[in-house]
Formats: C-alpha cells, sequence, structure tokens
C-alpha cells in the first residue's frame, strides 16, 4: 500500500535524520573498537610505513570505566517504601540485567540509547522489552510534553546491501511496517492500538536544555588518543630505524670476510665477529649512538595526565601505575569524580527505565501508572571498601547497632533475589523437626 502524504512526512523526516547520523555513528564506532584512521602530516611518517600505525585505545576505557559502574538494583513503586515484585518480574523475564548493560554502553558511544516495549503474545504478563541499536533508530520528540511524539526503526540489510529494506514506525495510537519494493517504501501492516504514546524510551548521554540530542563519552577523548595514536607510530619507526646502534666500518675490503680455508663467511657471522675481530690493522670500526625516545614517552605520559582530567578516570586506568598499591580509602577518593559521574548518569538513565516500567504496567494492567513518581536503585557505583563503611558506622553509634538484617543486607548492596535465598536459610534454620513433633504430641495428648 503506498504511503499517506502524513506518514510518508514522518518517514521522510525520520530518514533524513538517520542519514544524518550514519557517519558519525560510524566513526564514534569505530573510534570505540580501536579502528579509526590516523591522520598524520606525512613527515615523519610516509603512506607506505602506514602498517607501523598503532592506537592506545582509551575510548574503550573511558566508556567502559563508566557503563559496567550502572547496575539497576530494583524498582520502587509509588507510595510504596519496599521493592516491587512485579517489577523485578518484568526485569528478569526481558533479561535486563544483562540487555540493560548493552543499553548504557551504547548511549556513552553514540550519545543516545533506545528501549522498545510491546506485547508479548508467549507471556502476556510480562512485556517484551528490548534494547535498540541507535544505529536503526530514531526519534522525534515533542518539545511541550517532552514525549516522544514518532520513532522509526530501519533495519534488514545485510554485508552485501548495507541498505535497510524493513522499516517500523511507531505512533502514539498505532505501529506501521513498512518495505522496500522496487527502491520504493510501501506499508506492508499496521496495528491500531490506541495506547496514546509511543512504546519507545530514548535515553541520552550530556543532553543540554532545548536539546534532544546526547553526546558521545568520547568526545573530550579522541584529540588525545589521535596525538598518541601519532606518536606510537612515530615511536615504532624510529625503533627501526634510530634508536638501534648502526656499526660502521673503514679500510675493509670483500675480501677480508673469508675464512682461515678462504670461503666466505656468512653475513651474520661477520656482522658479529668478523668486523670486531679482524685482522686487518688498517682497518677502523665503531658505531653510531642510538637515539633516545624518552620523548615519546613523555608525550604518551602527559596525553594519560590530559585524559585523566578530562574524563576523571585515574591515572592508574590509563596505564600510569604507581609503584606501591594505593589502600582502600586512597582507592575511593582517587575514583571520586568517576563515581559522581556515573550517579549523575544514573539520576537520568533511572527516570528512562522508571518509563519502560510504566509502559510495562500499561501493558500489564490496561491502566497507566505514575510512571514518572517510580523510583530507580541503583548499586553503589563506588569500590566497595565495606571495612572503612562499617567502621565509620560503628563509630557514629557509639557501638550501638542501628542497623536492621534487612537494612544490613540494602548496605551490602544485596539484591532482592538474594535477599529472598537468604530469608529462606533463615526460615529453614528457624524450623526444628524435633520441636516441632514434641509440641504436635502435646496438642494431641491435650485434645
Amino acid at each position: 500500500m503506498a504511503l499517506t502524504p502524513e506518514i510518508a512526512a514522518l518517514f521522510k523526516a525520520h530518514t533524513d535524520q538517520a542519514s544524518a547520523n550514519a557517519n558519525g555513528d560510524e566513526l564514534m564506532l569505530n573510534y570505540y573498537k580501536g579502528l579509526q584512521r590516523l591522520v598524520h602530516i606525512g613527515l615523519a611518517v610516509p603512506p607506505e610505513l602506514r602498517s607501523f600505525e598503532a592506537v592506545l585505545n582509551w575510548n574503550r576505557v573511558a566508556v567502559d570505566s563508566v557503563a559496567v559502574r550502572q547496575k539497576v538494583k530494583s524498582f520502587i513503586l509509588p507510595g510504596e517504601s519496599a521493592a516491587a515484585s512485579v517489577l523485578r518480574e518484568h526485569w528478569d523475564a526481558n533479561n535486563l540485567d544483562s540487555e540493560s548493560a548493552l543499553l548504557h554502553k551504547d548511549k556513552l558511544i553514540y550519545g543516545r540509547g533506545f528501549v522498545c516495549v510491546g506485547s508479548n503474545p508467549e507471556d502476556r504478563e510480562h512485556p517484551l522489552v528490548t534494547v535498540e541499536s541507535p544505529r536503526e533508530m530514531t526519534a522525534v520528540v515533542d518539545p511541550r510534553t517532552r514525549r516522544i511524539s514518532s520513532a522509526l526503526r530501519l533495519y534488514g540489510g545485510s554485508a552485501a546491501e548495507p541498505e535497510p529494506t524493513l522499516a517500523t514506525l511507531y505512533l502514539p495510537n498505532s505501529t506501521h511496517w513498512f518495505e522496500k519494493i522496487n527502491n520504493e517504501w510501501r506499508e506492508v501492516d499496521q496495528d491500531v492500538h490506541n495506547l496514546g504514546r509511543v512504546p519507545i524510551v530514548m535515553f541520552l548521554n550530556r543532553r543540554l536544555t532545548g536539546e534532544w540530542s546526547g553526546e558521545s563519552e568520547m568526545t573530550d577523548v579522541i584529540p588525545h588518543v589521535n596525538i598518541v595514536g601519532r606518536t606510537l607510530t612515530n615511536m615504532q619507526v624510529a625503533a627501526e630505524t634510530i634508536a638501534i646502534p648502526k656499526r660502521w666500518v673503514v679500510g675493509m675490503s670483500k675480501g677480508d670476510f673469508v675464512d682461515a680455508a678462504g670461503l666466505p663467511i656468512p653475513v651474520w657471522e661477520s656482522y658479529m665477529g668478523a668486523i670486531w675481530a679482524n685482522g686487518n690493522k688498517d682497518a677502523k670500526v665503531g658505531q653510531f649512538d642510538a637515539a633516545d625516545l624518552k620523548n615519546f614517552h613523555d608525550t604518551i605520559e602527559m596525553e594519560a595526565k590530559a585524559v585523566s582530567s578530562v574524563t576523571g578516570l585515574p591515572l592508574r586506568y590509563l596505564g600510569q601505575n604507581s609503584v606501591n598499591p594505593a589502600a582502600e580509602g586512597a582507592i575511593r577518593a582517587d575514583e571520586s569524580r568517576l563515581v559522581l559521574n556515573v550517579e549523575d548518569k544514573n539520576s537520568s538513565d533511572g527516570d528512562g527505565w522508571a518509563w519502560v516500567q510504566g509502559i510495562c504496567e500499561r501493558f500489564r494492567t490496561g491502566q497507566w501508572p505514575a510512571a514518572n513518581q517510580i523510583k530507580t536503585e541503583w548499586f553503589d557505583p563506588g569500590t566497595p571498601t565495606f571495612a572503612q563503611k562499617s567502621d565509620a558506622i560503628t563509630k557514629l553509634a557509639g557501638g550501638t547497632p542501628i542497623l536492621s538484617r534487612e537494612g544490613a543486607w540494602d548496605e551490602m548492596g544485596w539484591s532482592e533475589a538474594r535477599k529472598d535465598k537468604e530469608r529462606g536459610y533463615f526460615d529453614s534454620e528457624a524450623s526444628d523437626p524435633l520441636l516441632e513433633k514434641l509440641l504436635g504430641s502435646e496438642d494431641q495428648q491435650v485434645a
């Protein structure tokens, strides 16, 4: 079926947005993987030596160091104080412990990430939640309501034909599927669900007021990685040319490189011994001094400090290690900027995951909950130092116990599943089969 004028206009707006994002997304992916093309002036490294190019991939360090600390703990419904078991079921049913890690990494690489919620024909109690690639998804946001008014997913391409051949357009009250036929998009199916909202949640990194686009976590790191890449390449060329001592000889001829029988001496043997232990009294041998590569090392160290300053990453994350390992208190202090950065991202990402859970509840119950009041709890992003924390709490309380058993579990960062398991252990320990048998006998005698 041919596209209606309204659908065609929306479709074009989204495909234009996808085209505008394509080159930047490809560049960010290459930088994350360390596959970027280094740009040289051409003075130090001629084109034929491009095989010496090397990349010190601090971009991946900048992304992964944040992403691995973003761990969702639980969700709390409005008006409640304990974690909601039904929301945890949605989370577990869609393997979101692992899938959420993909979302957080996508958002840090490309500056944006997407989660789609839909009905699950195999399990209607638990809607289907999927993390979608930002390279396939675009969204238009209503600036007044701050909600997604439409979203488009382009997919179906292959290595041989990278152009997408399938598309899905998400609208507040309907979803439309398209297929490219004879190089023209045609609608092949639609679902009028009257949901009232687009079942897509967009996560943005470093969003600014009035903007609905994110920024990659690697933006400030990339220039320094380029400098280090060129430095490493030049250092390799220098190591092959001027860093190894070169030997010279004056006053010798080809006839001097023979053994006692008059046979030619192998080249390597001549180089290692015959030149130095020759019998020609007129010959003079020596070697040129090798170049010192310390300037390259100093440049890399300087750039590591620059990356640390713009990202908040400890220098040890960038290969600048101290002689003695830091104490746990020093580790916490060293990671303070990194931890604050993760907590800031958790604040905005927690709102996104709360909206995902709100859409799940709409599919499950048919009613919209107050999704913006669902609270997302995160595990502590700091490096655990339980001894230091417990010692401080004990001193503040004057040695008086201030935590319940459940409260202590929360401080230890246990998940709800871990708590349930421990409660079962306590119940098993509390039950005494012999005592229950005796009590049962007494009850029978009284009766």
